[in-house]
């Protein structure tokens, strides 16, 4: 399978088409279910489809519009939602056999709700990671999401269906959460654009809980400028405060942090990240050991990530372990042995990490490296080989995008490339409120990526 996205259409095209009266959203919709009836089989990127729903809801866009009533960038759209996340109606499995999935959700989460009020049309919902947890994306009772690039190859974890169904072209967007790197993550891995806004900013009502202190709602589009408008709809922003001039190269500084003084890194995959950003005239330079002592922040992260994600579901283990992927139980028993005041003392160093980013960016407003160290694994491939060194594979997938979730800022993951055939991204971070740099940055080297294609 061709290692290029293959979506049809950016979000930005489509709703040209519409207002243009050359395409309506029931054809749209129409097509994206024809597409999903012929990809899906070998991706495995949705465990839903409600396709009655989503044309009932296409109608009603197309009237809308005819009536006059534009409801911005995303009226019209088909969108797909990661399974964690309620819908009206419609079961929510988080992946498992357990005890999920037996009862429909009464309400919308209010993320759809606002989905619904910006006229997308929702058209079905993603495979994903057990609970959330875990970066593979290959453990799930609905079986493991596929790389559309090589369906061998894992999508990344735990949106790896969401990515997965923006990268085969079905949906222009799609929405997961993101705890750890899961939008970045698989972002990366399928070859599609990942943002992870700042901490709050999309609201997680209605959205089964990993980890509420680094929980993250994130969105996966073709394009970078698609991105932009769909977190401006969704955040509720005018579109006439997103113009495209935006979106151009700006010659913006951009710090490198070295991804090696993080976790062992691909050196094929560095190379082609900061030379994207060579390409694209962001005049990058180094900033070697700018995050301080590193050795300890993954191990940080996973402290609080443990202690949280047992406490969620300290339930399904009284009665329900044998309905529970080996992997996960696993990591959740884990969870339950980080005592009180381990979580306090992760806690702790968590706020003076996020302090010293916060200071960083003060000196160094756009920050770069690779989203992850890696190529995507096989699936079920539990360690991965950088050099001589020998890692287990969900660590070396969220080492470089973990950390950020800590500090609560927002971050950008960009196709960049290709090793191997395999996608290749970019992540760059800045505070909150200063996104535009990164989509800006983000334009750039998609206009250079698209003249001389990795």
């Amino acid at each position: 399978m061709s290692s290029t996205i293959t979506t049809p259409f950016t979000i930005s095209e489509l709703g040209l088409a519409l207002r243009r009266g050359t395409t309506s959203s029931v054809q749209l919709v129409r097509a994206a279910l024809h597409r999903i009836e012929d990809r899906n089989p070998t991706v495995n990127a949705f465990v839903l489809v409600d396709a009655a729903g989503a044309l009932a809801a296409a109608e009603q866009a197309d009237a809308d519009l005819a009536a006059g009533r534009d409801r911005g960038p995303l009226h019209g759209v088909p969108v797909a939602v990661k399974d964690l996340i309620d819908i009206a109606g419609l079961p929510t499995t988080c992946g498992s056999a357990s005890s999920f999935g037996t009862v429909r959700a009464s309400e919308d989460a209010e993320i759809v709700a606002r989905l619904r009020r910006a006229g997308a049309v929702i058209i079905g919902k993603t495979t994903l990671h057990e609970f959330a947890y875990g970066a593979t994306g290959d453990r799930s009772v609905h079986g493991p999401s596929r790389n559309p690039a090589d369906p061998e190859r894992m999508s990344g974890g735990s949106s790896g269906g969401s990515a997965a169904a923006v990268a085969a072209g079905m949906v222009p967007l799609a929405l997961g959460t993101d705890t750890a790197g899961s939008v970045r993550v698989p972002a990366a891995l399928c070859g599609v654009v990942g943002f992870k806004p700042a901490f709050g900013a999309l609201p997680v009502s209605g959205i089964y809980p990993l980890a509420p202190t680094l929980d993250h709602v994130g969105l996966f589009t073709a394009t970078s400028y698609d991105a932009l408008l769909a977190s401006r709809a969704l955040t509720g922003e005018s579109p006439e405060h997103t113009p495209s001039s935006v979106l151009r190269a700006r010659g913006e500084t951009v710090a490198w942090i070295t991804p090696e003084d993080i976790a062992p890194t691909d050196p094929r995959v560095a190379q082609i990240a900061h030379d994207s950003l060579t390409r694209n005239g962001a005049n990058p330079y180094m900033l070697s050991g700018s995050l301080g002592d590193t050795g300890d922040l993954f191990r940080t992260f996973s402290t609080l990530q443990g202690h949280e994600a047992f406490a969620i579901h300290a339930a399904h283990l009284s009665g329900e372990e044998s309905l529970i992927d080996p992997d996960v139980l696993s990591r959740l028993r884990t969870g339950q042995s980080v005592s009180a005041e381990q979580y306090a003392a992760a806690d702790r160093a968590r706020r003076e990490f996020r302090d010293l980013v916060l200071r960083l960016l003060e000196k160094h407003p756009v920050l770069a490296m690779p989203t992850v160290p890696v190529i995507a694994p096989q699936i079920d491939q539990r360690t991965v080989h950088v050099g001589h060194t020998t890692i287990e594979t969900r660590a070396a997938l969220l080492s470089l995008t973990s950390p950020w979730n800590m500090a609560g800022v927002p971050t950008l993951s960009v196709p960049v490339g290709h090793v191997d055939g395999l996608p290749v991204g970019i992540q760059l971070i800045t505070d909150t409120g200063d996104e535009e740099r990164l989509f800006g940055i983000a334009a750039g080297i998609e206009s250079r990526s698209a003249a001389s294609p990795g």
